[in-house]
């Protein structure tokens, strides 16, 4: 364990920490929880979402916008919420916490928005669920596996995804440990930014593995604002692990892949954590040709045959320029299918009615069938992807596979 652990996990503690405090402020000062609200009205049923359009996650919150626009444009066009259109209203949290915090009590207390939608980042969502929470409304967000976020008892939270940020990886180590002892990797380096969902996805891959005998050679935590990967890729480098399982945004999964380019070390096993499923945007990144055998594992891929997966990829392309889906623009769509699900189902807008029957019942998403615990964390598995030929397929579990085909050991870098 290097110095830069000890010293970026106690900065990642203090994060926590001021996001923590924030969520108590927020809930000390909203009112008192809503009653329903009447559904007898004409007007267009609003909801109130908060997104960092700018900032650190500017990326993943511009495709959650796009997603979330998606639905909109397809409920809309078929008939809407309770027989009335629906109108989306967004604001840009800049990635901040303090903002987030703002903006979801603004639209809850002073605009008076019917219903809410999550944010993007376990970071941002941590405080606005306690807004929502103080307020007595639902609220379904489609991304935040952070396990901290699923102790505090809420009963109006519910996460869009398959499952949380600990189980996210299950999948890898289930393949690893398909393989023939004699074939696996013997050595692991875990580099990971210091973020509240990639880093208890690393932790558990790395528990994962060392049960199996898989030796851990190198692990690092570095800040989110971290650049230049020179020296982490160097070190890596020095210990030639067989795999290297890298907990990594966006920016810092391309960084480091140039990076152990530039250093002439590659791995025969790959994993990065939402890097690789940002789509063309990754591959211009690392370059497609650098791209082939990486892992991730994924909430959802655009050949799944779900329902209403065809016509959201379909939909997508047709509002930005013949482009595909990246996840979390799927991941938004499946939360506001979620929220569909829970108000045609209980037939009215009523905030506790609608928590209580998706803690009860099962919802068909384009992510596949999703369903909650008490806390409101997921019950499902993530998929296995891999880069191949310069296009995604999942390679685990099998009875979702899109091929028969994983490449291992990854080759090297072009």
């Amino acid at each position: 364990m290097t110095g830069l652990l000890s010293r970026t996990s106690a900065r990642g503690k203090a994060r926590w920490a001021i996001v923590a405090a924030m969520a108590t402020l927020a809930l000390s000062a909203c009112g008192e929880p809503p009653s329903a609200k009447s559904n007898d009205s004409d007007k267009p049923i609003t909801i109130g979402i908060s997104l960092p359009l700018t900032g650190d996650f500017s990326q993943p919150g511009t495709q959650a916008k796009r997603g979330y626009e998606v639905w909109q444009s397809m409920v809309n066009a078929s008939g809407g919420l309770l027989g009335r259109k629906v109108e989306l209203k967004i604001t840009d949290d800049a990635s901040n916490q303090d903002t987030v915090v703002a903006d979801y009590t603004r639209l809850i207390t002073q605009d008076k928005v019917d219903l809410v939608l999550g944010t993007f980042s376990s970071l941002l969502n941590y405080p606005a669920s306690a807004v929502a929470e103080k307020n007595g409304m639902l609220y379904v967000m489609p991304a935040g596996g952070a396990p901290r976020i699923f102790e505090r008892g809420f009963k109006y939270l519910i996460y869009a995804q398959p499952a949380i940020a600990p189980k996210q990886a299950d999948v890898l180590v289930e393949w690893i440990k398909s393989l023939p002892e004699s074939e696996r990797p013997k050595t692991a380096a875990y580099p990971t930014q210091d973020d509240p969902f990639t880093r208890p996805v690393i932790e558990s891959v790395q528990a994962g593995l060392e049960a199996l005998g898989v030796q851990t050679v190198y692990s690092t935590v570095y800040p989110p604002d971290a650049t230049n990967f020179q020296t982490i890729a160097s070190a890596i480098a020095s210990k030639k692990p067989d795999l290297v399982a890298q907990g990594a945004v966006f920016e810092d999964g391309v960084g480091l892949v140039r990076s152990l380019k530039q250093v002439g070390f590659s791995p025969k096993v790959l994993f990065q954590t939402s890097a690789p499923s940002n789509a063309g945007q990754y591959s211009s990144g690392v370059g497609v040709e650098n791209t082939e055998g990486v892992f991730y594992t994924v909430s959802w891929n655009e050949r799944a045959n779900t329902p209403m997966n065809k016509e959201f990829v379909a939909k997508y392309a047709e509002m930005f320029n013949g482009e595909t889906p990246a996840e979390d623009a799927a991941d938004a769509f499946a939360a506001a299918q979620v929220l569909q699900a829970a108000v045609e189902a209980v037939g009215k807008i009523d905030q506790k009615a609608m928590a209580d029957w998706l803690h009860a019942n099962k919802v068909q998403t384009i992510l596949g069938e999703l369903s909650w615990d008490e806390t409101g964390a997921p019950q499902s598995q993530f998929l296995l992807a891999q880069w191949q030929g310069g296009k995604v397929e999942i390679v685990a579990p099998k009875d979702r596979a899109t091929t028969e085909k994983i490449i291992y050991p990854k080759p090297g870098w072009k």
